[in-house]
């Protein structure tokens, strides 16, 4: 059998579609189809259903998934035990992390941390979801919400303050009872900061919704309303100001999460003690 074969297929049921599979593994969904195609070949019997737009597996190809899952999590274990073990600063390190934060906090520390290691790649992801550590999905993550699941060594960082920031043009011409909003749109309207300024609206409009908080940023500076932004956005734009009352609308903590495997890596201890640094004593 084709390990390489087995690992397409089990990125199949992972991802859900085809493009998603083709998205985590790095190729096109092309070879996917292919690799899947050549799987149920070596095995002789149908792993997925292909009527409709999208695939489903058989009952066969379920529990062959559920087999396959095992083996890449002990494959991803074998990895992890060797990143570990490894005292050179070289090779590839992926954080996770949301993209506001690692713009403005994490990318000029970490590129400086770099230049005194050139054997070391850093490579950020900027995203909202939580990725999987147990998948590999990245070696070090950093969060605004405590992670939960996984076997993983988790360190608070700091705490970041959300207060409410307007143009000041907007503040200027616009009574506090007509003030307008701006907030998260699905899948984010949950977010502690998105629920705070809907309690602290009361009530009044809003005017905008954007799905990242630099969009957020933007439409509060060209005067769409009131925006809740972390004070490291919100006081270094010069086109915003703090609008009343100017004390932070919610806390949020930050958490730095690297699975237990990887805590004794070289690669991993330099980056987030360097990590640490950043963000100070908690």
């Amino acid at each position: 059998m084709n390990w390489d074969d087995l690992r397409h297929f089990s990125a199949l049921a992972s991802a859900g579609t085809l493009s998603a599979a083709a998205r985590l593994l790095g190729v096109e969904h092309a070879t996917v189809a292919r690799r899947i195609a050549s799987l149920e070949e070596q095995l002789g019997i149908p792993l997925v259903d292909r009527r409709g737009r999208r695939w489903t597996l058989t009952s066969d190809g379920e529990r062959i998934a559920a087999i396959a899952d095992r083996m890449e999590s002990e494959a991803r274990a074998v990895r992890r035990a060797a990143d570990g073990a490894r005292h050179d600063l070289s090779g590839t390190v992926t954080i996770s992390a949301p993209p506001a934060l690692a713009v403005e906090i994490l990318t000029a520390p970490l590129v400086d941390l770099q230049r005194h290691h050139p054997r070391l790649t850093i490579r950020i992801i900027g995203e909202g979801r939580t990725a999987s550590l147990d998948r590999g999905e990245a070696d070090i993550a950093i969060r605004l919400s405590r992670p939960e699941d996984g076997e993983l060594t988790i360190t608070k960082l700091g705490t970041i303050n959300f207060r409410l920031f307007a143009s000041p043009g907007y503040l200027a011409v616009t009574d506090k009872e007509n003030w307008r909003f701006i907030g998260y749109d699905a899948p984010l309207a949950g977010v502690p900061q998105q629920t705070a300024i809907e309690v602290f609206a009361g009530g009044r409009s809003f005017s905008f919704y954007a799905s990242s908080l630099e969009i957020q940023q933007a439409a509060a500076r060209a005067g769409a309303g009131i925006a809740a932004l972390p004070d490291f956005m919100g006081m270094s734009d010069a086109g915003l100001i703090p609008a009343p009352p100017n004390t932070p609308l919610i806390h949020r903590d930050i958490w730095l999460a690297v699975h237990s495997d990887l805590r004794r890596s070289a690669p991993v201890r330099t980056i987030t003690q360097r990590l640490r640094e950043i963000f100070g004593p908690v």
